[in-house]
């Protein structure tokens, strides 16, 4: 492992241990409903992260979605749940071990916080409107987090692995334009369906912030 991966999994395993502290878990186990929604959104992300596409081993890509797991469970527990799937697939080998610490800084906190900045910032700065929350907390949030963790990313690898310039702008850099709306398109249409049709399962929606009085 390198300096730079051992200094991110001793920051991931020290802010998800204070995380998993100071969260509270009564919701997710007294609720059966809410586990189950948990469980399967969970299975439907762990699949999309094994489903990967890549030309160079090692720069492989896949679609996130974190924006809509943070909509819809909160901050905290997105981030723990997001975390156990991360250590879930390092076990089966689509990722390694060594980038376990920078894969949960990187391609999970990054994403889950930019995804709740964008949402904090929404509610605070600009009209509370169900389209606002469809468009700007979902469709919009979620390309940003991943045009940067992507970015980042690929800074990354650059910088600490055994990898030139030019294969990471050519084979990692270049796709994120490509990734971008599918993966905006994804969280909007499915943030979409649970807002009309099952606003109860969205921890951060409410009607009398974006629909009542509209």
């Amino acid at each position: 492992m390198t300096n730079l991966q051992i200094i991110s999994l001793t920051i991931a395993f020290v802010g998800i241990s204070l995380l998993f502290k100071n969260t509270s878990f009564s919701a997710l186990i007294e609720d059966k409903a809410f586990q189950h929604r948990l469980f399967g959104a969970s299975a439907i992300i762990f699949l999309i992260w094994v489903l990967r596409v890549g030309i160079v081993d090692g720069l492989s890509v896949h679609f996130l979605w974190l924006t809509s797991l943070a909509l819809m469970v909160g901050f905290r527990l997105s981030i723990i749940t997001a975390a156990f799937l991360m250590l879930g697939s390092t076990i089966v080998g689509q990722e390694t071990f060594g980038m376990f610490g920078v894969n949960i800084l990187i391609g999970v906190v990054l994403p889950i916080a930019i995804s709740y900045a964008v949402l904090m910032l929404s509610f605070h700065k600009m009209e509370r409107h169900v389209f606002v929350y469809i468009f700007i907390c979902a469709f919009f949030a979620s390309g940003l987090a991943i045009a940067i963790k992507m970015l980042l990313q690929g800074l990354y690898y650059y910088i600490d692995l055994d990898y030139s310039w030019y294969s990471v702008r050519d084979n990692f850099l270049k796709v994120i334009p490509l990734v971008v709306f599918p993966e905006a398109l994804f969280n909007g249409m499915i943030m979409t369906l649970l807002v009309i049709y099952r606003p109860s399962w969205v921890y951060t929606f409410h009607d009398k912030f974006y629909i009542d009085g509209k």
